[in-house]
């Protein structure tokens, strides 16, 4: 979301190019020593699936990372803490009784693992954050990320915890990313800081205050450690 974008852009070494290309505004330039792309992803997974898309078939990236907000569904992540994905499930897809639920049938596999390296640096990076700049006593974990086109609230949240014990947080895009990626045979590596357990006013405090800070101190994190 905007708030993201923004304290990503502000460490590009100058002003980053601007494209428009789909309704979308890609910004390419140098961060961190490297030659990047930002965009905001979009809400939803189809939003999602073009952006990661367009950023892999127009601007062949390497490497994608999606950094965002998510609700926490694990009972042991809290408001703060960074869950990196290490797999995800889209929780709403249902196809059968040709395919088993949750399964995408051009994977053939429901679980949808995110690139082991990237998303190692990923954890490494909001370790780092978090012990140095999160201004908070957080945690970082990694595992089961659940993806859906809705918003969870509180009873929502709580049936995901019955469906899937191990998931940790739920939010709309990220394994729409890791389709995708897995498709292109892209490495991704999906971050989320728990804004929010399904109230809409937390998660909006925590768009306004934190995000953009979590966004560009783990991406900042990550670059520098790639070579």
């Amino acid at each position: 979301m905007a708030p993201e974008l923004d304290a990503v852009l502000a460490d590009f070494e100058s002003a980053p190019h601007a494209e428009r290309v789909l309704g979308r505004t890609f910004h390419r330039g140098v961060l961190h020593g490297h030659r990047a792309v930002a965009v905001i992803a979009g809400i939803g997974k189809t939003a999602v699936a073009a952006t990661t898309t367009l950023l892999i078939d127009r601007y062949a990236v390497e490497r994608v990372v999606l950094v965002g907000a998510a609700g926490g569904v694990g009972a042991a992540v809290s408001l703060g803490d960074v869950v990196v994905a290490t797999e995800l499930v889209h929780h709403d897809l249902d196809a059968r009784p040709i395919f088993p639920r949750y399964q995408v049938p051009a994977l053939g596999a429901a679980r949808l693992a995110t690139d082991a390296a990237l998303s190692g640096l990923a954890i490494a990076a909001a370790q780092d954050f978090v012990a140095r700049d999160a201004g908070r006593s957080a945690a970082v974990v990694g595992g089961l990320v659940l993806s859906g086109d809705r918003f969870m609230g509180a009873r929502a949240i709580r049936g995901l915890r019955r469906r899937f014990p191990d998931g940790l947080a739920v939010e709309m895009e990220g394994a729409a990313v890791a389709q995708v990626c897995i498709e292109a045979g892209t490495p991704c590596a999906i971050v989320r800081s728990i804004s929010d357990d399904g109230d809409a006013d937390a998660f909006r405090a925590f768009l306004a205050e934190d995000c953009g800070r979590y966004a560009a101190g783990i991406v900042r994190r990550m670059l520098a450690a790639i070579d």
